[in-house]
């Protein structure tokens, strides 16, 4: 063959690429890492070309590891790996992630991720919101997203709330409470009798904030009594118990004396107590004897009558009167 001949050869495949090169598997593509509330999944899309019973392994590496040494998923037909369920991620790493397509014998080369470091790359959705009205004021309840590692306040421990709230259709005049970091909080400055809408977010130092939460809505109602009237009467209440259990205890003895009096009676009223009566009345009764009774002695005689007979038969004699 003349050097032509190849130089010829050489330039066609250069120029064509290695697709015209049979048995070599294309690799996936649009190879991604993403974290969503602190997990960690990599994602990619298929080979270009047909291609058909293909497989997908993946491998990913952290920060403190130059190769990749950690192994995701093997053999699976799906376009992501979700590797925070491996456990073995940790929330302050960095990782890259790597994927590559098999189809029988035929593997592709391997495609490398983005880098990502978790508590900065970490996307947070919205925090849950519920409302609650207590007369002229609504309370606020908020609850942090569940996180596939640790907890939000574990890994920002500087997390705060903006809380937006508005009359129900004038979100133009929106007013709003920042670096909030209690999960309940007030909203006092309503008006009686009025819709009012609530979103919060999550603010997050040196970081984008989380999704804003869905627009919640609740109505006041009749104004509500100032807070320290009821601790007030709280207060009264408590004092004047605490009150009687003291004196109670301080004049107790004074106190069974009064409901159970224990004063003996004067000598004179003993004495004409305990005197024998002297009434004419009651010695006569005393001294005198009970009636005679007078009785009669009756006897009874049988008749011989047997009892079939009649009554009347019997009876028709009568003995003779003395």
């Amino acid at each position: 063959m003349s050097a032509a001949m190849c130089a010829f050869i050489l330039t066609l495949s250069s120029a064509l690429g290695p697709t015209v090169v049979s048995g070599v598997l294309g690799a996936p593509t649009h190879v991604r890492l993403t974290s969503y509330d602190m997990n960690l999944v990599l994602m990619w899309d298929p080979p270009e070309g047909p291609a058909s019973s293909i497989v997908y392994s993946t491998q990913f590496k952290s920060s403190v590891s130059l190769d990749f040494d950690k192994v995701g998923c093997v053999n699976i037909s799906n376009l992501e790996c979700d590797l925070s369920r491996l456990n073995t991620i940790f929330q302050y790493a960095k990782y890259t992630g790597r994927v590559r397509a098999q189809s029988g014998t035929e593997s592709s080369a391997w495609m490398e991720s983005n880098p990502i470091t978790l508590d900065k790359d970490t996307v947070i959705s919205s925090p849950d919101v519920s409302l609650s009205s207590n007369g002229a004021a609504i309370e606020v309840s908020i609850k942090d997203p569940v996180f596939m590692i640790s907890a939000l306040r574990e890994v920002y421990h500087s997390a705060t709330y903006n809380i937006t709230y508005w009359q129900h259709g004038q979100r133009e005049k929106a007013r709003s409470k920042s670096n909030i970091q209690q999960s309940r909080v007030v909203l006092n400055d309503l008006d009686p009798w009025t819709k009012y809408c609530v979103q919060v977010q999550i603010i997050i130092t040196d970081r984008n904030p989380s999704k804003p939460s869905a627009a919640v809505c609740e109505s006041t109602t009749s104004k509500a009594e100032a807070p320290w009237v009821a601790a007030v009467v709280t207060f009264g209440v408590v004092a004047m118990s605490v009150a009687l259990v003291v004196v109670a205890v301080l004049y107790r003895k004074h106190i069974s004396h009064f409901l159970c009096p224990k004063d003996a009676l004067p000598q004179h009223f003993k004495e004409y107590l305990l005197a024998p009566p002297n009434s004419s009345m009651y010695l006569a009764m005393r001294n005198s004897h009970p009636p005679d009774e007078i009785y009669n002695q009756v006897s009874v005689i049988a008749d011989g009558r047997t009892p079939e007979e009649p009554l009347e038969a019997a009876g028709s004699k009568q003995p003779d009167a003395t």
